[in-house]
């Protein structure tokens, strides 16, 4: 058994920042699925939003983040995040973060502008932002004497005082299967935290890493704890659109710099369907490109910098316009093909300020916690923002805990299971979900999809249930036990909101209430 002060679960930015602030006091573990890069934090293009220019100001920076929320957004927690928002970022800055420069030559960071902002507030690392502040954490993690990093391992559970008989329901640590043996091992801990990210993976179509699968948010769920607005499943606008392009973002920020949605045939759409055209926040722009889509029976639509010079495209959106030529589309002189594709989780895990899970000794930060911060939409670069600042809060009360008494806990039990006979299970059934979700469960729904989602659903349940009694887990089956855990838990809270809002948008129920609450979920008996 395998025993530390603290198990993080999830190598993102919220769980290596956690990891950072611990490590001088605690032995913490970090268990990742894949390498220790290979997360939805290192694809994030556009930046990290928080006040840093005089001409901004945190009313404002609160008022956008509501405003995008749908009215949804919990006023404490928005506040909260916001006020600190500055120290999340100059922490980075202290770490090493090459953040981009003015253009000025000085000394200030450049800041660009997205959907839903009444400012320019994203400070970034020109368009690989993600990527730049987790090599630069990852190198010092993986230098800390106190951190051990398990990467290939995948979490099959958590161990709870309940499934063990004690009579606490408090969290002791996590199965852990580590991919490349087949072993199952035991994890003890003083404090488990969930860091996972979303639940991108449960559709067809998303810009979401193949690590999104929903575990945090499927474990949490099957150990106790509530979940709240899972029917907010956030469809980035601009995916780009191309044969050989897996699931490839064109940031936001190609919009904040003035590119243009347009049709096939050249003409501008969006200031048909909001008075803030191209800047208008995400939902909106991702229903408007869904409707002319549809309506007129396009495969994609057009986004359109080629106005802008060619060396103001290269140094602000390097890794767009390279990977783009590779695919043939030179964006200083052609517009971007793009759709619309799964992109983030506003829902998940119910926290509190300090991201305490319902259960005792457990967290969960970054994706797959719903703090309260994004309501029913989430306002661009909020996300890395948010794993920042609760990542902080979990570090302090964390800190601030006695240490336990060490537990054995109980090893896997394996001797009732066999190998699995036919493995094209797993397969179908993963295919099966994220078609029917994409196609039930998308940006425009009804109650007549969202049931026929419901029952699909709980036939895969079943089928997947009885796989995982009886033979060895794999990867591949945890996954796809955690995706079809998410998928419910989405489509039960968006049958469950009898109006249409932020994210949530239902034929059957177009008005939008006058009253705004967050639905809850839980916790399982």
């Amino acid at each position: 058994m395998l025993r530390f002060d603290t198990l993080i679960i999830g190598s993102g930015l919220a769980g290596l920042s956690l990891a950072l602030k611990l490590a001088d006091h605690q032995k913490v573990g970090i268990v990742t699925k894949k390498n220790l890069l290979d997360g939805a934090s290192a694809w994030a293009q556009g930046g990290i939003a928080a006040v840093l220019s005089p001409e901004d100001s945190l009313e404002e920076h609160i008022n956008d983040t509501q405003t995008a929320g749908g009215g949804l957004c919990d006023p404490i927690t928005t506040r909260f995040v916001v006020e600190r928002g500055a120290s999340a970022v100059n922490w980075l800055i202290e770490q090493g973060v090459p953040f981009s420069k003015d253009e000025n030559g000085g000394s200030d960071f450049h800041l660009t502008r997205e959907g839903g902002h009444s400012h320019r507030r994203i400070i970034h690392a020109a368009d690989a932002t993600g990527k730049a502040v987790q090599q630069t954490l990852s190198e010092k993690v993986l230098a800390h004497p106190n951190v051990t990093v398990l990467e290939h391992h995948i979490a099959v559970d958590l161990i709870t005082g309940k499934k063990i008989g004690l009579s606490e329901q408090s969290c002791l640590g996590a199965y852990v299967l580590d991919s490349s043996s087949g072993e199952v091992r035991t994890i003890s801990a003083d404090n488990t935290v969930l860091a996972t990210g979303g639940a991108g993976k449960v559709y067809l179509y998303t810009t979401n890493p193949d690590t999104a699968t929903g575990d945090g948010i499927a474990m949490g769920w099957r150990a106790g704890c509530r979940v709240s607005n899972m029917e907010f499943m956030q469809f980035h606008p601009t995916c780009l659109y191309h044969p050989h392009a897996k699931s490839f973002l064109i940031s936001e920020a190609v919009r904040g710099e003035g590119g243009l949605l347009k049709l096939p045939d050249g003409t501008r759409f969006m200031p048909w369907h909001d008075e803030r055209a191209e800047l208008a926040p995400r939902d909106i722009v991702a229903r408007a490109i869904d409707y002319e889509m549809k309506k007129r029976g396009i495969d994609c639509v057009y986004l359109d910098i080629s106005h802008q010079p060619e060396s103001f495209l290269r140094e602000h959106f390097p890794t767009i316009y390279t990977r783009c030529l590779d695919l043939g589309i030179d964006i200083a002189k052609q517009p971007i093909p793009v759709v619309p594709a799964m992109h983030f989780t506003c829902g998940g895990l119910m926290t509190d300020l300090a991201s305490r899970t319902d259960i005792k000794s457990l967290y969960a930060i970054g994706e797959n916690a719903s703090t309260g911060l994004h309501g029913a939409n989430r306002l661009a670069s909020n996300s890395l923002l948010e794993c920042l600042v609760f990542a902080d809060a979990a570090a302090q009360d964390i800190l601030g805990k006695s240490p336990q008494t060490a537990r054995t806990l109980p090893a896997w039990d394996e001797s009732r299971v066999t190998d699995a006979d036919e493995l094209v299970v797993i397969s179908h059934n993963w295919d099966e979900l994220r078609r029917f979700m994409w196609d039930y469960v998308g940006i425009v729904r009804t109650t007549k999809r969202l049931q026929r989602a419901q029952h699909r659903i709980r036939l895969l349940h079943e089928e997947i249930n009885e796989y995982y009694r009886n033979f060895h887990v794999t990867s591949d089956l945890l996954e796809l036990r955690n995706l079809v855990q998410t998928a419910d838990l989405v489509v039960q809270s968006a049958l469950s909101r009898h109006e249409s809002r932020g994210l949530h948008f239902s034929k059957d129920y177009p008005l939008t209430l006058s009253e705004a609450k967050p639905t809850i979920l839980g916790p399982v008996a």
